[in-house]
């Protein structure tokens, strides 16, 4: 269960010291768990110092603004996570659908640098990664990456991005940016959906000794992050809301599958405030809800495959989008002529479309998913939808361009910005969702098995293990474990503030 990172115990004492070593020389002091998920446990310290820290430097202090009450500048705290609330004028249901807004965490303004960091600091602190010796591979199509390589290069290691070629250029030239080399850029054949090569390259990097392989999709420290801080941190988004209005409840929180570790805030919410779990993927590539397989555009969110941390017994629905609309809806939300057509045609307040370029590919797939959910369930005023947004839209610049020029070569007018709008927004209908029984989880479940057991190597027992939720219970343990070993990491670097 080592390659899962799941250890509680310190397995290798020499490659321990040696991290105590590097990082002692870096000045790198771990942020616990607790302290991401609430950071008004960060020392104030540390808070103040971070004041003068460029949030885009690899710079130690910046793993302490790897959560979500991070202000628009990026510099400051925000007391309540940031978000959208986005109306009725938009969408098309009475339902509020809540996005909170990833692009505010530090160096890749995306929320994948949590997750990178919840896979990498449990194996430093474990001993089974010797940042003097190993190189960290990062699999991903592109924001978990780029997390990694930031991660890493404030760890004082090398770190290696695996991601599809095709993906867009932004995460290309960002990566180029930040690499010690530019060979720590591999670019495996295919886009968002080619998982599977992703995986093959990792394969055979894994077979030199100083390599270890940070699989998103099936590190549990993913999971157990976003169980712990995304889910609190919407939590306390919802809060906020039901204290000016006392009558709401969580209906649901939806997300794009991806890595499936966004999905585990769907577990605290769930327990926590009855919410359904709703789980998204591309309707051109869908696996969770037809068997299906294909390619698509909705970068962030790779397929194919059923995820090792997906807790699918947990999940409620599943909804198809597509890309279609995703990259059309990128058009209008990211040009003057879509943004004036939304203020002056449809009501949009003007601030709030301003601030659509908070939402990137698959944020704007989480949105419309959540539009789908308000009318299959009829769902009103004091519904609340809750979702993300991954990246911003910052990231597909070039990909804009691409839609720009397929799908309006006579240019983009207002007439094209009303045909989008009602296409994509007005339009968005009941189709290709599935309420999950137990059969249909069992189905899902059972498809996770060709990838783990038969090709990754998974062993059966651990695998079959993840049906029961007292799997998934358990694992909770982990992180007030975690958080001692942080604490006592600290300690013997000496490079911890007071706390």
């Amino acid at each position: 269960m080592r390659t899962l990172g799941l250890e509680r115990t310190v397995v290798d004492r020499v490659a321990y010291e040696r991290a105590v070593g590097r990082l002692r020389e870096a000045g790198v002091v771990l942020p616990t768990f607790g302290e991401l998920a609430i950071p008004s446990r960060i020392a104030p310290a540390v808070r103040h110092a971070l004041a003068e820290v460029d949030p885009d430097a690899p710079h130690p202090l910046n793993l302490f603004r790897v959560h979500w009450y991070n202000d628009a500048s990026r510099r400051g705290s925000a007391p309540t996570p940031e978000h959208l609330v986005l109306p009725r004028a938009l969408t098309g249901v009475d339902a509020p659908i809540v996005v909170a807004l990833g692009d505010r965490f530090p160096m890749i303004r995306a929320h994948k640098v949590l997750a990178a960091y919840a896979c990498l600091a449990p194996r430093i602190v474990t001993g089974q990664f010797d940042p003097t010796v190993h190189r960290a591979v990062w699999p991903s199509t592109g924001n978990y990456a780029r997390g990694g390589v930031a991660i890493s290069r404030i760890m004082g290691c090398r770190g290696i991005a695996v991601l599809p070629e095709g993906m867009s250029r932004e995460r290309f030239a960002w990566l180029e940016r930040w690499v010690a080399d530019p060979a720590d850029i591999i670019r495996t054949p295919g886009t968002e959906s080619n998982v599977k090569e992703i995986y093959d390259k990792c394969a055979e990097l894994e077979r030199e000794p100083d390599t270890v392989i940070f699989n998103q999709f099936c590190e549990f420290g993913n999971h157990l992050a976003h169980y712990l801080c995304t889910g609190r941190a919407l939590e306390h988004v919802f809060e906020s809301l039901r204290n000016r209005s006392p009558d709401l409840r969580l209906a649901a929180f939806v997300s794009a599958s991806g890595s499936a570790g966004t999905l585990g805030a769907g577990d605290y919410l769930k327990e926590r405030c009855g919410a359904r779990i709703v789980a998204v993927e591309a309707l051109e590539c869908p696996t969770m809800l037809y068997n299906g397989f294909g390619e698509h555009n909705i970068q962030g969110i790779g397929d194919k495959h059923i995820p090792l941390i997906h807790n699918v017994t947990n999940t409620d629905l599943v909804v198809a989008i597509s890309d279609r609309s995703t990259d059309r809806l990128d058009v209008l939300f990211n040009t003057e002529v879509g943004q004036d057509y939304l203020i002056t045609r449809r009501g949009v307040p003007a601030p709030l479309v301003g601030a659509l370029g908070a939402l990137g590919l698959s944020s704007i797939c989480n949105v419309l998913a959540a539009i789908k959910i308000a009318k299959y369930y009829g769902l009103g005023p004091r519904d609340v939808l809750i979702t993300v947004a991954t990246d911003s839209a910052a990231m597909y610049g070039t990909e804009r361009e691409k839609t720009l020029r397929r799908d309006f070569p006579s240019g983009f007018d207002l007439t094209a910005a009303g045909e989008v709008f009602g296409e994509c927004l007005a339009g968005v209908a009941t189709d290709h969702l599935l309420e999950l029984g137990h059969r249909d989880r069992a189905r899902i479940f059972n498809l996770g098995y060709y990838t783990w057991v038969e090709q990754q190597g998974v062993a059966l027992e651990a695998f079959e293990a993840r049906r029961s939720q007292a799997f998934w219970r358990d694992l909770r343990d982990l992180l007030a474990i975690w958080d001692a070993m942080i604490e006592e990491f600290n300690s013997r670097t000496a490079a911890a503030p007071a706390r």
